[in-house]
């Protein structure tokens, strides 16, 4: 990562975004973020609403207009609350699906604009879920939205190919400030860490640096791809339900 840089990551002032935020400051970057709320952000920070595409083209326009250029976009600003989708309102699923999978469709598409004019192009990194890859219930509008953006990356990678690489980091569960709303106490985190392989969930590191790796010139030839953080996936159901011995 060039010392350069200059890297926009949304919703990076808590949690995988922070993570990711921290990441690329340490490796050099110029780091810009924003998000909905007000916030004492580690970075230069911009009050926006990622799922309304006028105010993406004015953050865009902002970090151009002050630094020159826009390198790297992590759009990891995304999530929902567990809600039955039975009983989920039909404006809940609406605002899940814009916020992670057309807002991310936004924000790349402005960044590709300015991207295509840079001589050394950009990348794009999207912050995908194995929600995305398997049964997602309790947030299955959130697990719909983000197989739609794994897909989503590969169109854009072809379309914007050469100068513009984009891909997609698939996270498992991470353990943040927010894992209590997911899974419950530190029992519960360590209760779900002890279904991974790995043997825990994820830091927000973890993610960080596949982010990093994705940007960086190491993965130049690399474009609509998917790079699974998850630890090992989740142990098959069947092998604890079954009797027969596996070593």
């Amino acid at each position: 990562m060039s010392g350069t840089a200059v890297v926009l990551v949304t919703g990076g002032t808590r949690g995988v975004g922070l993570g990711v935020v921290r990441a690329f400051v340490k490796a050099g970057a110029l780091v810009v973020t924003c998000g909905r709320s007000e916030v004492d952000a580690e970075v230069p920070y911009l009050r926006v609403d990622v799922r309304d595409p006028s105010q993406v083209d004015t953050l865009v326009s902002a970090i151009v207009d002050e630094y020159g250029r826009l390198d790297v976009v992590v759009n990891n600003a995304g999530g929902a609350p567990p809600v039955p989708a039975a009983t989920a309102s039909p404006r809940l699923h609406q605002k899940v699906v814009e916020l992670n999978l057309l807002a991310p469709l936004h924000v790349s598409q402005r960044a590709n604009a300015v991207m295509q004019q840079q001589d050394s192009g950009g990348a794009i990194v999207m912050i995908g879920s194995v929600s995305g890859t398997r049964p997602s219930p309790g947030t299955a509008a959130y697990g719909a939205a983000k197989a739609g953006l794994a897909n989503l990356a590969t169109s854009l990678a072809v379309e914007w190919a050469p100068k513009v690489r984009v891909n997609t980091v698939v996270v498992g569960p991470v353990d943040t400030e927010l894992s209590h709303l997911h899974y419950g106490d530190e029992t519960g985190v360590a209760a779900v860490g002890s279904t991974i392989p790995m043997g825990r969930m994820a830091t927000p590191a973890d993610v960080a640096e596949a982010c990093l790796f994705l940007a960086s010139p190491a993965a130049a030839y690399i474009t609509g791809s998917t790079l699974t953080v998850h630890g090992g996936g989740e142990r098959p159901a069947f092998l604890d339900a079954s009797n027969a011995e596996v070593e």
